[in-house]
């Protein structure tokens, strides 16, 4: 920009006015200026077209010409001393880059030329701007002036450009000769002159002027002088409204001006009241465009102006009744010109607000006094509302000439509700309260005034439906409180000072305890009424704290157990609603925008586990699912369309009414898959398929949860970690949509970009574009998922494959993408490689799960498979088979081969990295096409005499608080350490096998078994199958889990037999005394499958007791103790419940070392099973770094599933799970044990 040409300028300030153009309705909808900055900060956050408009790309190709040079070099620097080990362990490469970028030359030239060129762009503009403002305002003056009537044809400061014009500058002795013209005993054409001269004087000269006492009075003087020349018609100037309060404040004081009283009403055709009123108005306007032009003129003269209009409004008077024979204080003139107390909105609050606090609190006791009396006088109260609300503010066109007392009461009433609702946003204005109420010993708190405002919403004049426009709504005291409570809800600082206390909270609940109690109350229309109510109760529960408080009342330790929280009264009021026991509110036509609002309110606690669990005794989804049900049978019997009939309005309308109920109960219904146990909850009303299909279709428009940032994405991996939901997800079409966007990215890329900007050659493994697409097929794939939609199905292998054919489901993209073992698939691949390496990198992830490794490998020979690509991938010479290709395919399936191969903690096996080396070794490690493995990858095996010697352990590495628990888990590891006959393990299944040999050679890597150890194994499981098998029940569904076996591999069990040392006896009577424990139902996880010990309900959902127990109360202790970890699983779109369910599964097998696995399981049997739950809280403690990290580069569920559990060691966390326990052990415990009982 050193060049910079009036071209440019204009370029720019084009793309610069189409950015604020696009933006235009966010700013001017923001309440004050500091919200309109904070939405422009975070319009990047907010605006999808952000990174669309022209000055944003701009900007980007401006910032990459100047840094992109800096950016690379820094990047490479960085590359390399990590490469050489110097890298810091804290800061990330990002970090590390924009720091470096921000300290260069480069960037403060960059933003200091940056900064010039805007100046002048943004200069300009608003030179166009005021000259438009100008030509707008004077078109405007003469379009009033041509239709306008006599007495509103006036010269006031509205019709002329009062703010906007040239200035005449003077010195001291001119503006002291202007001064002595301006004298009264002048005659009146030289004072004509001298003010017509002032008026073209900057206001800092003027202010600044030796003479200014005197001109001062000369202007106030002038202000009073019959004569319309020097009164209102000259006060164009922006300094005459100083005057201007000055005089009036003088004129409501003096007994000689005839002020009208509230009896005689006010008749705006009176000459004498059209002079007032404009001169009223002449402030009003003044503080109304305050922000235009306050940076122009100084703050001495800004303060001055404020301070005489508050010193106006605090005229003092009589002691003040509702009806009285006295004259109008001048408060009701503003009100009656800004009912809605704009000036207050738009001006300087913060001198206002300084002023108020200083020297005019008593102000505030003027504005208080009505609300104040009318409440107390409610009934009349009621009616006054009721008889001046439509009249007073809503007469249609016709001008209204004369207002009564009782309508300038009232709108003297609306201008305080307005302008104490502005006082409660500010903490400044918070900081007024409490404030001691006229003549009157009454003090009024914050939380007083907020209760009052509660208490108008009951207020709702009762106005027909047909007359409810957005007009009459805004004049209403019920909106208006609403607006500024919905305000106060929205800010974090003003909710936490004024609504999260039990007094305000009663208040709002106040009309539903009397409707559930049967309290007659007198209320105007209460279905209105208590949708506002909803709608702040939703707002609240929506933040931490304000649901903290409807759950516990604040505190959970010290809530009442003989009175009922709030949460207990809104689920109570909501059920009666949807099952319509309430009479008064029965057969309403808001009836179903009632019973909504209050769900929400429901929503926003049972969407989260704190919140459920409160909420689940009331069964408030079968509560729903019923409603539900109902509105689908009604949407049914609506009859088809036939076209070229007469269709029925009415009808219509009525049809629509319920096809919107019913998808609304629908949404209510889907937010229950937030959490673990809710899923279970919607899986238990027969509903799940309905509501994923109504989720797919507005994934599908691309719509998303209601107050909702993130979308469905937590939602869907709830659901993918269970059989149902993966069942519902694949019938909706969800999944075939998913893979259907994949293949269009990384096969097809888009068809308007491929001519004009070719896409360019990845560098990454899985290029950006397609990162989104990966992340959400790891999020989807847990085991259940795999096995519903995989199980027992080939892969197609065809003999040729169309370039159009798009693959439709899971097994089609293992066919397409992971298994490409003929040229077919290969040649039906645009982007081979790429897409190869996407296939081989999500075979990765998915096969750090156990069970889905077994699967594959039983149904698919991967292992067979990648072998035979190695092979290929070797260099055929004279001599032989040479080296081996290295490229990014070898490398990847190299580690696939040892990751699969291998089984073991982070100490226990070593894979090899994915990247390649600078110099002549660019992959050290050691790639093979057949077993076994190189020994490179195998760590010095553990010798058997290092698990005899627990003594030396547990008395140096244990905490001696801890030494008996160590104690007791080292003479269980050495209890049982002591030859079967050959065993036919034809009824096991090729899983099962599978399994047991990878036991086999972990036990023997562990130097814990002997040869024939597999019979032995295959015993034991046979035997525990005979065992369980004789304690489950029958069930119906389709299924694939409930049709068969356990669906997985007994990975505990083959723990225990482990731990035996491969005794066959003892694994056996170990594991028959051990399933009378309740622990069993949450470490064996075999134990408990379709179990007659559950209800027959859970039985036949398909979800087992270690996702909608242990994980659900994973997930609701992360979010109490780790609220930064829970925070950063929400935003990737991930759930602890499917990672947790994960390690769980398969006992922490490949994620900890053999010693912290049987840790983990004696610590689960000696000090209970919700030591389970800790031991996972820990877990997520011990990584809280880590995971942070990866939710900034977007790759936390792939790290998560990948890396085994460095460093963690069970006993260093013992304390921590000890203060746990203290905390959480009583709810835990209870509902653990329940889960045998409760029919959820």
């Amino acid at each position: 920009m050193s060049h910079f040409s009036c071209e440019d300028e204009a370029l720019l300030q084009s793309m610069l006015r189409q950015l604020l153009q696009s933006v235009k309705e966010k700013i001017t909808g923001a309440p004050s200026v500091e919200c309109a900055e904070e939405i422009l900060l975070h319009l990047e956050e907010t605006d999808e077209n952000f990174h669309n408009y022209e000055f944003v790309k701009y900007l980007r190709q401006y910032i990459c010409s100047i840094l992109g040079s800096v950016i690379e070099e820094e990047t490479e620097k960085c590359t390399s001393a990590q490469n050489q080990g110097e890298g810091s362990g804290y800061d990330t490469l990002v970090q590390h880059v924009t720091k470096k970028t921000r300290e260069s030359k480069e960037y403060r030239e960059m933003m200091h030329s940056l900064k010039n060129v805007m100046m002048v762009v943004v200069e300009s503009l608003i030179n166009k701007f005021e000259e438009d403002q100008m030509r707008n305002k004077e078109m405007h003056r003469k379009t009033k002036k041509e239709q306008h009537s006599a007495y509103h044809t006036d010269n006031c400061s509205d019709s002329d450009s009062s703010f906007n014009q040239s200035y005449t500058f003077l010195n001291q002795e001119q503006l002291q000769l202007l001064v002595e013209r301006l004298d009264p005993a002048q005659p009146k054409e030289v004072r004509q002159e001298a003010m017509q001269t002032l008026c073209s004087a900057p206001p800092s000269d003027v202010l600044n002027c030796e003479s200014w006492s005197n001109l001062r009075k000369h202007l106030t003087m002038s202000l009073s002088d019959p004569d319309s020349t020097f009164s209102v018609s000259k006060c164009n100037t922006v300094f005459l409204p100083l005057f201007s309060a000055k005089h009036l404040e003088l004129y409501f004081l003096s007994g000689e001006n005839c002020v009208p009283t509230i009896s005689d009403g006010i008749d705006i055709t009176n000459p004498e009241i059209i002079r007032l009123l404009k001169k009223v108005r002449l402030l009003n306007e003044y503080q109304r465009e305050v922000p235009s032009f306050w940076i122009r003129h100084p703050e001495k003269y800004m303060e001055e102006i404020v301070e005489s209009t508050l010193l106006l409004l605090s005229v003092k008077r009589e002691q003040r009744h509702l009806v009285s024979p006295k004259p109008l204080d001048p408060v009701y003139f503003l009100a009656l010109l800004d009912i809605k107390a704009v000036w207050f909105k738009n001006g300087c609050r913060t001198v206002v607000l300084r002023l108020l606090e200083k020297k005019y609190k008593s102000l505030v006791s003027v504005y208080l006094w009505l609300p104040y009396s009318a409440w107390n006088l409610f009934p009349f109260c009621s009616s006054w509302f009721e008889q001046l609300f439509v009249p007073v503010l809503h007469c249609g066109n016709n001008q209204k000439t004369f207002y009564s007392g009782k309508e300038l009461q009232y709108i003297y009433f609306v201008h305080s509700l307005c302008l104490l609702g502005r006082l409660l946003i500010y903490k400044q204005g918070r900081n007024l309260f409490p404030v001691q109420l006229e003549n009157r010993k009454d003090f009024i708190s914050l939380t007083d005034l907020l209760v009052l405002f509660i208490r108008f919403i009951y207020c709702s004049p009762t106005c027909p439906t047909t007359t409810q426009t957005v007009h009459t709504g805004n004049y209403s005291p019920a909106f208006l409180v609403t607006e500024v409570l919905q305000i106060l809800c929205d800010r974090t600082e003003c909710a936490t000072e004024c609504l999260y206390t039990s007094t305000v909270i009663d208040a709002l609940l106040h009309p539903i305890h009397n409707l559930l109690n049967g309290t007659e109350m007198y209320i105007n229309c209460p279905e209105t009424c208590l949708i506002r109510i909803a709608d702040i109760l939703a707002r609240i529960a929506a933040v931490e704290d304000g649901l903290s408080l409807l759950l516990y009342g604040g505190n959970m330790n010290t809530a009442k157990k003989d009175s009922l929280t709030a949460a207990h009264t809104i689920v109570q009021f909501t059920k009666k609603l949807l099952d319509e026991n309430i009479s008064v509110l029965s057969g309403t036509e808001m009836l179903p925008a009632l019973k909504g609002a209050f769900i929400f309110v429901c929503r926003q606690m049972y969407g989260n586990c704190e919140g459920l669990q409160v909420l689940i005794p009331y069964g408030l989804h079968e509560s729903i699912a019923d409603a539900w049900k109902k509105a689908s049978s009604l949407s049914e019997r609506i009859p088809t369309p036939v076209p070229g009939t007469d269709s029925i309005p009415s009808g219509n309308q009525e049809s629509q009414n319920i096809m919107v109920w019913e998808e609304t109960l629908l949404d209510d219904l889907l937010n229950f898959a937030a959490t673990p146990k809710g899923l279970l909850l919607l899986q238990n009303t027969g509903a799940l398929n309905e509501c994923v299909t109504f989720m797919f279709s507005r994934f599908s428009k691309k719509l998303q949860v209601r107050m909702s940032e993130f979308g469905y994405g937590v939602m869907v991996t709830q659901m993918a970690a269970t059989s149902p939901g993966a069942v519902a997800l694949q019938h909706s079409g969800f999944i075939k949509a998913l893979i259907t966007e994949l293949w269009a990215v990384l096969e097809c890329g888009r068809d308007d970009l491929r001519v004009t900007h070719p896409s360019s050659t990845p560098v990454d493994p899985i290029d950006r574009s397609c990162q989104k697409s990966f992340l959400a097929l790891v999020n989807l794939l847990s085991y259940p998922a795999i096995y519903e939609l995989i199980g027992d199905q080939e892969i197609p292998n065809k003999s040729e494959y169309s370039l159009r054919e798009v693959p439709t489901n899971i097994t089609d993209v293992i066919d397409r993408l992971i298994i490409l073992n003929s040229d077919a698939k290969i040649h039906s691949l645009f982007n081979y490689e790429q897409s190869h390496i996407f296939g081989l990198r999500l075979l990765s992830v998915l096969c750090c799960d156990l069970d889905i490794l077994l699967l594959l490998e039983s149904q698919y020979k991967l292992s067979q498979v990648l072998l035979n690509a190695q092979k290929e991938n070797i260099i055929e010479t004279s001599e032989g088979p040479g080296n081996f290709i290295i490229d990014g395919l070898s490398v990847e399936r190299n580690h696939i081969l040892v990751r699969i191969s291998l089984t073991g903690g982070p100490a226990e096996r070593i894979l090899p990295q994915r990247v390649l080396n600078k110099g002549t070794d660019p992959y050290p490690w050691s790639m093979f096409s057949s077993y076994p493995l190189p020994r490179c990858y195998l760590s010095e095996a553990p010798r058997k005499a290092d698990f005899r010697q627990g003594t030396k352990y547990i008395t140096v590495q244990i905490p001696n608080k801890h030494f008996i628990l160590f104690t007791c888990l080292y003479f269980f590891f050495l209890l049982f350490l002591a030859d079967n006959a050959n065993v036919k393990n034809e009824s096991l299944s090729s899983v099962q096998q599978l399994g047991i040999k990878m036991t086999v050679r972990y036990g023997k890597y562990l130097n814990l078994l002997k040869d024939g150890a597999e019979n032995d194994l295959c015993l034991v499981l046979m035997d525990c199958d005979k065992f369980l098998k004789q304690q489950q029940t029958s069930v119906k569904s389709s299924l694939r889990c409930l049709q068969e076996g356990y669906a997985g591999y007994d990975w505990f069990a083959s723990s225990v037999f482990l731990i035996m040392s491969g005794e066959t006896e003892k694994t056996l009577t170990f594991l028959q005394q051990f399933s009378n424990l309740l622990i069993s139902a949450f470490l064996w996880l075999r134990r408990l499958h379709v179990s007659v010990h559950l209800p027959i309900d859970t039985a036949e959902s398909g979800i087992h007791p270690i996702y909608f127990c242990s994980a659900h109360y994973i997930e609701m202790l992360l979010k109490a103790e780790l609220p930064l970890v829970f925070s950063a699983f929400h935003m990737s779109g991930f759930t602890p419940s499917q990672i947790c369910q994960q390690w769980l599964a398969q006992c922490f097998w490949n994620y900890l070392d053999w010693s912290e696995i049987c840790h983990y399981i004696a610590t689960c049997i000696f000090l209970g099973p919700d030591y389970q739950i800790y031991m996972c809280i820990s877990v997520f403690k011990h990584l809280q770094q880590d995971i942070l990290q990866h939710t900034q580069t977007q790759d936390l569920q792939v790290f998560l599933k990948e890396e085994a559990l460095h460093r963690f060691r069970v006993s260093d966390y013992l304390e921590y799970m000890e203060s746990l326990e203290a905390t959480y052990r009583p709810v835990l415990l209870r509902d653990m044990r329940n889960i045998r009982m409760q029919s959820t």
